[in-house]
């Protein structure tokens, strides 16, 4: 059952009641992100979720890990590009227990110079070791290309320049200025009581007061083009960006059914067609990356640098055909996405963790709750018509702004030769 509360100090509450659970799942989303950072403070966000766990006025770093191990649960967080999130997943004999901890963190940490200096190091060997995974590091690439000069653009991490360069007196202001009321969401799922629940939050959070800045939002304008890293690999990794719709589009439950067709998964059709049936590619998919102001479909993969023209060669033409009708995502295909896309829905909703985020980012971009029901008959409700319109407008779209990033050897040489470039352009000139 959901619920939702809005306390006096303007903090949500929204809670869903799950019987025959044992354990409860809270979340502590803050409106704040990549968006609030200055220009030359990039990574300040993810700087305060490090450094909101490393010890308060009444506990230290070892004092909060140890609450949490006796508690036989667990606890972190993490940022992402429109938000930051803190969780923790106990029984639900110690959700009080639990709400008192993350109250603690957020309203009393100290960010103490030494713990700042110690996170600061290990921030910039966690960008340092992205370099180590090339399909993460064509991902940012492809972004901050995309996206440049645009928040969405940028590493959450920030860059080992920004990191060094963010004080004390900055990280205590940001936090002072972000995390407030206006811009909290507090959520749980499984076996709690909404008032009590409502009731236990006020408790933790009374104190905090205030409004938060509003910062103005607006969609990147999406830049066209090819982002290149020469880099020794035995592999060439790619990345080909289509723009797409933000999160709360209301074309996003088709975008999803035709991200599944197109590469999501090894019945998908590049799936099949590149790598089953042709045996060009180790690895191809497509995942859609949805956020407040912008979307982007990535297709990504890596292959042999020498089979890397062919592959782009029948990508690429895998979407003119789409875009075209020629060959069309079937209705078949369309069935067996929607199926997927059900039951991964229906499976994960058995989680309570996952409840419980599905609460915090409808509110966060809806401000409102989605029914099960009202999610799987949108799903339901796509037909070969609305799926054939979303995808060819959505290719039509990537037509005239087409992006790829690529890492492998001898890279630059690719478009050199105007191989890239090429195939790219005849794609949009069909």
């Amino acid at each position: 059952m959901y619920a939702k509360t809005t306390l006096e100090n303007g903090i949500r509450v929204v809670t869903e009641n799950i019987p025959g659970m044992r354990s409860i799942a809270i979340g502590v989303m803050v409106d704040t992100g990549l968006r609030d950072e200055p220009e030359d403070k990039q990574g300040i966000a993810h700087m305060a979720e490090h450094l909101i766990f490393q010890g308060t006025s009444s506990r230290n770093s070892q004092q909060i890990a140890r609450m949490m191990d006796e508690a036989g649960g667990q606890m972190g967080g993490f940022t992402s590009r429109d938000y930051t999130m803190y969780t923790a997943t106990v029984l639900d004999d110690y959700r009080t227990y639990a709400l008192d901890l993350l109250g603690d963190i957020l309203l009393n940490s100290l960010f103490l110079e030494v713990d700042l200096e110690r996170e600061k190091d290990t921030i910039i060997r966690e960008i340092a070791a992205t370099l180590d995974y090339p399909n993460q590091l064509t991902d940012a690439m492809l972004k901050a290309h995309v996206w440049q000069g645009h928040y969405l653009g940028r590493l959450i991490t920030g860059t080992p320049e920004s990191v060094q360069s963010i004080t004390r007196e900055d990280l205590i202001y940001f936090v002072h200025s972000r995390y407030l009321p206006d811009r909290i969401i507090i959520t749980a799922a499984g076996n709690l009581e909404h008032d009590e629940f409502v009731a236990q939050v006020r408790d933790a959070f009374w104190r905090l007061i205030g409004a938060g800045p509003t910062v103005a939002g607006t969609g990147p304008a999406h830049q066209s083009g090819i982002a290149l890293e020469n880099r020794q690999v035995s592999q060439l990794y790619f990345a080909l960006g289509l723009e797409a719709r933000p999160y709360a589009h209301a074309d996003r439950y088709a975008l999803h059914v035709f991200n599944k067709a197109l590469g999501d998964g090894i019945s998908s059709r590049l799936y099949r067609r590149i790598r089953d049936e042709v045996g060009l590619v180790y690895h191809i998919d497509s995942e859609y990356h949805a956020y407040r102001d912008a979307g982007l479909l990535v297709i990504e993969g890596s292959t042999s640098p020498e089979l890397f023209g062919q592959v782009l060669e029948r990508t690429l033409g895998e979407l003119q055909s789409i875009m075209s009708g020629t060959d069309p995502i079937t209705d078949e295909e369309i069935w067996k996405a929607k199926m997927q896309v059900r039951a991964q829905h229906l499976i994960a909703s058995e989680n309570t963790h996952t409840r419980m985020g599905r609460l915090a980012t409808q509110e966060f971009y809806f401000g409102d709750s989605i029914s099960p029901e009202e999610i799987l008959g949108e799903i339901e409700s796509i037909d070969g018509d609305t799926l054939r319109h979303v995808s060819q407008q959505l290719l039509m779209n990537a037509c005239h702004n087409p992006a790829i990033a690529i890492i492998g050897p001898d890279a630059e040489a690719l478009c050199s030769a105007g191989d890239t470039a090429g195939l790219l352009n005849i794609f949009c000139k069909n």
